[in-house]
């Protein structure tokens, strides 16, 4: 659905593309055997080649290809056989080439699709244009010294894959569902970490207007370097907004790129938008066009794990799970994987629930992912054999579960060391039954008179008397017998 911006001559739609650039996941970089592991000192991942010395020539990392051929057939998308590395010119301090190999006319992953799932429910198919495979610049430090910029090599010559929408997107909740869902993918693939807080994934969002119902498109602006989903979206309106108030006051949008700045909340400019032949594109002489074989191509395929849309309507079909839940809980690999563990040896639908309530509200809560929870998968299932075997009623369940999180706990053992298990014993049951009953005479001559609501009163109260341990089934039967029978 689109997002309208009301403006003062009427209301207009937003049109957006994205540019994502996600890090290969490879130890080594796309031309040199140099590490690519997060966090090292500056400059001690640096090779010749990365440091663009004299007489040093690139030599491809096969690794890296096989990551993107993945990557595209992941998507859905064409696989090219034939792709080209070309050399993109432009000067910047951390570009130590003065250029940056990467591909543009001949990609090696052409067109593909990617279906999102929106909140009201519905999907949306938004189109793949290309992938292609580009090295990563430097990084520019200018926090170090009060007088100088530092530059960081650590990160020149890592392997991006840059995966380029066509302009299918509608709305900063389509954008967002799309960054979600592609990182999802790569995530399952293990192709990029997706860890945008680290900037192995980020996005270049490319925005512009037209009034409702108008043909074409209008011009666009680019904000660069997008590293969150709440970021891209924030950005995506404000830009929004603000071409809006151009057009409108008879002005012209400008082809650019801007940086966002999300604690003023605005875009600013940053440098008028180069186009391709800025760049003086031509391939790369030391590079050979890449050839890819149908073996080569089959043999990805072949391992290619379940991905999200497969597993999501596996569980719809063969578990019973509704659409909501299947989408939750293929969300990430890890959930996915968990929830299975768990339902290996339980109704699909019970341990939904309980991943999806308790134990994902949990998580939410205390800001933890699903690998970091202190409830295991094999912990989970056993609570819930605790509660298909009658041990505990679903309302201890509950205080147990509470105390799992806490400890780390074994239920099993939980339940046994705090004598939690339930009063399955009928002669004890029934000396509750008969007490409470002896106890309030006026309420049974209620049930006794038709009143059929308060037998729910009563249960509460054997219950509470039996510190929630007494079988509520053999409690509801007993009260039966002994009320109305």
């Amino acid at each position: 659905m689109s997002y309208i911006v009301q403006g003062d001559t009427g209301d207009w739609e937003v049109v957006i593309g994205l540019e994502v650039h996600a890090q290969v996941a490879s130890q080594a970089k796309l031309f040199s055997g140099s590490p690519t592991a997060f966090g090292a000192d500056p400059n001690s991942q640096v090779s010749l080649v990365d440091a663009a010395m004299p007489g040093m020539l690139p030599v491809i990392n096969a690794y890296c290809v096989e990551q993107a051929v993945k990557t595209g057939l992941g998507l859905n998308a064409q696989i090219n056989k034939i792709s080209v590395f070309e050399r993109k010119n432009y000067f910047y301090p951390d570009l130590p080439q003065g250029y940056q190999i990467s591909q543009y006319l001949h990609p090696v992953v052409g067109e593909g699709i990617v279906t999102v799932d929106l909140a009201d429910g519905t999907t949306r198919d938004i189109g793949i244009e290309r992938l292609h495979m580009e090295q990563d610049a430097g990084k520019s430090m200018h926090d170090q010294d009060p007088k100088r910029s530092m530059i960081d090599l650590n990160r020149a010559g890592v392997c991006l894959m840059e995966i380029v929408t066509k302009p299918d997107i509608r709305s900063p909740e389509e954008a967002g569902a799309f960054v979600r869902k592609l990182r999802s993918i790569l995530r399952y693939l293990g192709t990029c970490d997706g860890n945008m807080e680290q900037g192995s994934m980020r996005a270049d969002v490319n925005v512009s207007v037209r009034k409702v119902g108008e043909e074409g498109f209008r011009t666009r602006a680019e904000i660069k370097n997008v590293n969150s989903v709440r970021f891209i979206m924030q950005a995506i309106e404000i830009e929004a907004e603000r071409q809006v108030e151009v057009h409108e006051s008879g002005g012209d949008v400008v082809q650019e790129t801007r940086l966002m700045d999300p604690n003023k909340g605005e875009t600013r400019s940053m440098r008028a938008k180069e186009f391709a032949h800025d760049y003086r594109y031509f391939p790369d002489p030391d590079l050979l066009p890449l050839e890819l074989t149908d073996d080569f191509i089959e043999g990805i395929r072949a391992t290619l794990p379940e991905l999200p849309d497969d597993k999501k309507q596996r569980f719809m079909d063969d578990m019973g799970l509704s659409a909501k839940d299947a989408t939750t809980l293929v969300a990430d690999r890890e959930s996915a994987e968990y929830f299975e563990a768990v339902a290996a040896k339980h109704d699909a639908k019970k341990a939904a629930n309980w991943v999806t309530n308790d134990l994902f509200g949990a998580l939410n809560k205390a800001g933890l992912s699903i690998a970091d929870s202190p409830i295991s998968a094999e912990h989970l299932s056993k609570l819930l054999t605790l509660m298909d075997d009658g041990t505990i009623s679903g309302k201890i369940a509950k205080d147990v579960f509470e105390i799992m999180w806490e400890t780390s706990g074994d239920p099993e053992k939980i339940v046994e060391e705090k004598g939690l298990k339930q009063i399955t014993d009928t002669g004890a049951i029934e000396a509750a039954v008969d007490q409470i009953i002896a106890d309030n005479p006026g309420q049974a001559d209620e049930v006794r008179g038709g009143n059929d609501k308060a037998i729910g009163w009563f249960v509460g109260q054997v219950m509470k008397a039996t510190q929630g341990k007494a079988n509520p089934q053999q409690v509801n039967q007993l009260l039966r017998d002994k009320l109305k029978g």
